[in-house]
């Protein structure tokens, strides 16, 4: 195996993120662009995907858009068969696509929890298994998950968040411990609390803030930039026997009490 640089250089891959108009996902989206990956940028609103991948061509990065929901089975297996038939291999796929709703538990909305775990769960689920059938044809593939701090920890108001993060959490150990053995590689990426356009409500919210300042170790909210170092270790060859695995990067929140 190649040493140094070379570990974590992307040329030649492709690399397919969910979610990716806006936040993490688009944060991930450049950083593995600069890496070296062609990018596939996917969303369900036209008009943002295709401003945000102008936005990454003008930095240099080869993009396509592919505008699909990632909670519906069909669609996705359409557009990722498609995309494998007429432009080549998805090598790299990063599962961001989620949402958020909080209120308490006791005044939660059934139709916000079916929608919450259709969107944060079943669209790992949807969109892992359309890739994974080519990569295991192919005997190597990439799958990042995007997990959360809420994998392992909970918090007043948004318990329902809470239980479908600890479930991309332990199906990404289960598709570890089912596709490993086809030369695929799936890890998460657990954020801790980051200023991102989900997050706004939160970052707004002064009694928060300070909260979460003296609650973290390292006193203060993430820049989404921050993730992009553990998305392409997790993306590269860097990371060959790194499998099932949750990466925090939080700050330290996860460690203290």
């Amino acid at each position: 195996m190649s040493g140094g640089k070379e570990l974590f250089d992307l040329s030649g891959k492709t690399a397919l993120i969910t979610g990716s108009s806006q936040g993490i996902g688009h944060a991930l989206a450049k950083g593995l662009g600069e890496a070296g990956a062609a990018l596939i940028l996917n969303g369900r609103d036209t008009g943002k995907l295709a401003k945000a991948a102008d936005s990454l061509r003008a930095g240099g990065a080869d993009v396509t858009e592919m505008p699909f929901d990632a909670t519906d089975h069909d669609a996705v297996r359409s557009a990722v068969d498609e995309y494998e038939a007429s432009h080549g291999d998805i090598d790299i796929l990063v599962n961001n696509a989620g949402m958020q709703f909080r209120t308490p538990l006791e005044d939660f909305p059934v139709d916000m929890f079916d929608t919450l775990l259709t969107t944060n769960v079943a669209s790992v689920f949807h969109v892992g298994q359309a890739v994974a059938r080519h990569m295991i044809a192919r005997g190597s593939g990439k799958i990042i998950n995007i997990a959360s701090v809420q994998t392992k920890l909970a918090r007043p108001g948004i318990a329902p968040y809470t239980a479908t993060k600890g479930a991309v959490g332990n199906l990404t150990k289960g598709m570890a411990t089912d596709w490993a053995k086809y030369g695929l590689q799936i890890n998460a990426i657990a954020p801790g609390y980051f200023d991102t356009p989900l997050n706004a409500a939160l970052v707004a919210d002064p009694e928060f803030t300070a909260w979460l300042e003296k609650r973290t170790p390292a006193g203060r909210w993430g820049d989404v930039d921050e993730l992009v170092g553990a998305c392409i270790f997790l993306s590269s060859g860097a990371s060959s026997f790194v499998n099932g695995h949750t990466l925090y990067v939080d700050g330290g929140i996860t460690a203290s009490l």
